[in-house]
């Protein structure tokens, strides 16, 4: 496991989840979009244009849950095209610690043997997502390396992606660049005087879709990747959404910049166990 994971940069461990826990997070997180009142936020969830994320509704998730749209949920007058359950994008930032469902997931020992594994000392969880990559209208994620949004001196995230459907080419899949955890970080998403922006470090080109690997999985399915790697997922046209459950953790003992957009301050940092 870890020569692979030092050679190719990602894992894939296929029946991770169960069934039944899959329903739990799924169920879960229709509760949440069900409750979410529009009018409390206007989160809308892109990385081509990064004005949104620089807003206080996403700033000020870090230690709440938070629901964010799609990109392309809304037409020209600026109401939504769907129905509010086929038009969010994604939950945020913190049901990790917050929701007792998706804290009863994510704190599983296995998780924490796994971090081991691989090299990841000391694993604190800063972050967990539910992506929807809805039907139709899931938008884009361009390529980008996790690294640019958590930023540790020695670089030290890694992301662990569960796959709650069957995720493929048709319905906006995972693409890698298999080994490219070893090329430069390329970018840096940063917050100064209150700003939050998206700074070209490296002018490394991103790879091509000719030179990636697809990462078509059956739900259930764990993927484990390196916060150095390349990663990329076209948007989604299909009739079927690509529901999925993101956590990032990053060693307790690396520096965690100060400039990172994500900060923890008054709820505490816990690891797998």
């Amino acid at each position: 496991m870890t020569a692979r994971f030092a050679r190719d940069g990602y894992l894939v461990f296929p029946n991770f989840a169960s069934t039944d826990a899959m329903t739990r997070l799924r169920a879960r997180a229709a509760e949440i979009v069900g409750a979410f009142d529009p009018a409390s936020g206007s989160g809308i969830f892109t990385t081509r244009g990064q004005a949104a994320r620089s807003d206080e509704y996403f700033l000020e998730s870090a230690e709440c849950v938070r629901c964010f749209f799609e990109e392309e949920a809304f037409d020209e007058r600026g109401a939504l095209r769907v129905a509010k359950d086929r038009a969010i994008n994604k939950i945020g930032h913190a049901m990790h610690d917050l929701d007792p469902t998706f804290r009863e997931f994510s704190h599983d020992h296995r998780l924490g043997e796994i971090a081991e594994a691989i090299g990841l000392a000391q694993p604190l969880l800063y972050q967990s997502m539910y992506i929807f990559k809805q039907p139709q209208i899931g938008g884009e994620v361009k390529w980008h390396q996790d690294a640019s949004f958590f930023v540790t001196d020695p670089p030290s995230v890694a992301a662990f992606w569960f796959a709650l459907e069957r995720a493929d080419r048709d319905n906006g899949c995972l693409w890698v660049q298999r080994g490219g955890h070893r090329t430069p970080l390329r970018e840096r998403f940063a917050v100064r005087d209150g700003r939050a922006a998206l700074e070209r470090i490296d002018a490394t080109p991103w790879p091509t879709l000719a030179a990636a690997t697809p990462v078509e999985v059956e739900a259930g399915t764990l993927v484990v990747f390196d916060g150095m790697l390349p990663h990329y997922s076209a948007p989604n046209r299909s009739a079927n959404s690509r529901q999925a459950y993101t956590l990032h953790a990053v060693g307790a003992r690396a520096r965690y910049a100060p400039e990172n957009w994500l900060q923890r301050r008054s709820v505490p940092l816990r690891g797998f166990a």
